[in-house]
C-alpha cells in the first residue's frame, strides 16, 4: 500500500509567487461594507495572500484593490480591483493578524485618478 503516492510527481505551482508587501484595500461580506486596510504577503497571477485584522471564512467571496507601486510598474502607481474567493485562513499570529489566501477570479485595472 502507498506505492501509488510514491509514483505521483511532486506538486508544482501553476504560477510563480512573488513575495510582495503591497497595500491592499479589502472588502468582504462578514465585515462592514467599508474597505479594510491590509498588506499582502505574496502575490501570483492567480491569487494573493494577505494579512487582515479580523477573521474571515474560507469559501467567502472577497473584493480587494491592490496598489502596484512605481518600483513594479516602472511608471506610476496602478490600482487593480480584484474579485475572488477565500481559499485558506490561517490561525491568528502573535500580532492578532490573520493570513488569508484568496484566488483571483476577475480583475480590472482602475483608471488613473
Amino acid at each position: 500500500m502507498g506505492e501509488d503516492m510514491a509514483d505521483a510527481p511532486p506538486e508544482k505551482r501553476a504560477t510563480r509567487r512573488f513575495a510582495l508587501r503591497l497595500p491592499v484595500a479589502v472588502k468582504h461580506e462578514q465585515t462592514t461594507p467599508q474597505e479594510q486596510a491590509a498588506t499582502s504577503r505574496d502575490v501570483s497571477a492567480r491569487g494573493i495572500c494577505f494579512y487582515v485584522e479580523s477573521s474571515v471564512e474560507e469559501g467567502a467571496p472577497i473584493q480587494f484593490t491592490l496598489t502596484l507601486p512605481p518600483e513594479i510598474t516602472l511608471t506610476e502607481s496602478i490600482h487593480v480591483r480584484c474579485q475572488g474567493k477565500i481559499v485558506r485562513v490561517d490561525e491568528p499570529g502573535e500580532d492578532g493578524k490573520v493570513a488569508v489566501a484568496a484566488v483571483i477570479e476577475e480583475y480590472e485595472f482602475l483608471p488613473q485618478s
